[in-house]
Order: structure tokens, then C-alpha cells, then sequence
């Protein structure tokens, strides 16, 4: 297990760097992270316009907000939400709950695609990647589908870590072009997006730490 979780960790890595189909495998964090938006935003009393999901592995979530209460939370939630889905699935393949990450991936897929993403590419990367993960479950045998698990635990922490860093690195350089670090700028003016990113860097670093520690230390 430990073995193929590092392989897995470097393929996935390594196919998030390359330019298409990269960017594809990758957009999987692109969609839980914006989902985390749309979540935390009805959980606080806001609404969830539409989503959209870009090739270039961006996304965007219009949403609507009660108070500055929710739009704040809602600004926050994305990072830290695909941050802690990448604990999540590791923490249930250690355990063995193999189902329970199919349950998760096929609940988030289906609610985008009814409820929320509404742009071409993106209902064309969530019928496709969803159409594939569900043939998988239908005719690959146990041992194929959790080694494809394990590698999309992997897409998801790395893409996690890395967003995570691209966004901290925006925050210093272009604060203004900073996404949710620079919405959270806004919103507190006392605290500048250097440190929204500073923010999102360190917890994607936390929950990956509490991710190869139960992987390599607990288990």
C-alpha cells in the first residue's frame, strides 16, 4: 500500500504538469474546490447561481450571499475544502472504506452536473470524466479500481498543495489578480492577500502532512 501510494503520488505529480492532458486529470480538484464554494455558501444562507469550469483548469462560482458573514466563509472554503477532501480519500483508503470515496466522487459529480456547472466545457469534462469513473466501477476488477482510487486521492492532494502555492504566489506578486485571497482581501481590509495566500499555502501543507502521516506513520 505504502509503495503504491508513492508511486501514485509521483505519476500524479508528474501528469498534472503536462500541458492537456494534465489539465484535464487535474480539473478534478478544480471541481471539488469550487464545490466546497457552493456547499459553504448554501450552508450559510446564500444561494449557488451556476459554476463553471475551465480548460485551463479554473473555475469560477457565482453565488449569492445573506450577509458578509457568508460571503466571507465562502471565500474561504474553497482551498480549505479540496485541502481536507485530499485527507478524506486517504484517510479512507487506509481505513479500507473504498466505497465511501466512490460515494463522495459520484455524489459531487452528479450534484455539478444537475444542479451547478452549466458552461459547455464543464458539463463536457463532467459527463466524460464521470461517464469513465462509472465504467470503471462496472467492469474493472477490485484491485483496478482502488489503484485508480489511490491515484485520484493523489490528482487531489497534489492539485490541492500546488493550487494552493500558485495562489499564495499570486497573492505577493499580484495581489489584485489573487482569486479568493484577493475576494478575502476585500472583504477584511485589514488583512492583506499576502497573507489570505501565506493562509492557503499552509493549510494545504497541514492536511497533506496529516495525509502521509496517516499513511506512512498511523497505518
Amino acid at each position: 500500500m505504502k509503495l503504491q501510494i508513492i508511486i501514485c503520488l509521483i505519476l500524479a505529480f508528474l501528469l498534472t504538469q503536462s500541458p492537456v492532458i494534465g489539465k484535464y486529470f487535474a480539473m478534478i480538484n478544480t471541481m471539488i474546490h469550487e464545490t466546497g464554494h457552493s456547499l459553504t455558501a448554501l450552508l450559510t444562507g446564500g444561494e449557488v447561481r451556476n459554476i463553471s469550469l475551465f480548460p485551463n483548469t479554473s473555475g469560477v462560482t457565482m453565488t449569492g450571499h445573506s450577509s458578509w458573514l457568508s460571503h466571507f466563509l465562502t471565500s474561504l472554503s474553497g482551498y480549505i475544502f479540496s485541502s481536507f477532501v485530499g485527507f478524506l480519500f486517504f484517510y479512507l483508503i487506509v481505513k479500507g472504506h473504498y466505497k465511501w470515496m466512490v460515494y463522495i466522487l459520484l455524489g459531487i459529480l452528479i450534484i455539478n452536473v444537475l444542479f451547478w456547472v452549466r458552461n459547455i466545457y464543464g458539463v463536457f469534462w463532467l459527463i466524460t470524466f464521470g461517464a469513465g469513473f462509472i465504467w470503471l466501477l462496472k467492469t474493472g476488477n477490485q484491485t483496478v479500481i482502488q489503484y485508480v482510487l489511490v491515484f485520484i486521492a493523489s490528482l487531489v492532494m497534489i492539485e490541492a498543495v500546488t493550487s494552493a502555492f500558485e495562489i499564495m504566489w499570486l497573492s505577493i506578486f499580484s495581489p489584485g489578480q489573487a482569486g479568493d485571497a484577493a475576494n478575502l482581501a476585500r472583504a477584511v481590509v485589514f488583512i492583506p492577500a499576502p497573507l489570505w495566500g501565506l493562509l492557503f499555502f499552509g493549510q494545504s501543507l497541514y492536511f497533506a502532512w496529516l495525509a502521509l502521516k496517516r499513511v506512512f506513520i498511523l497505518s
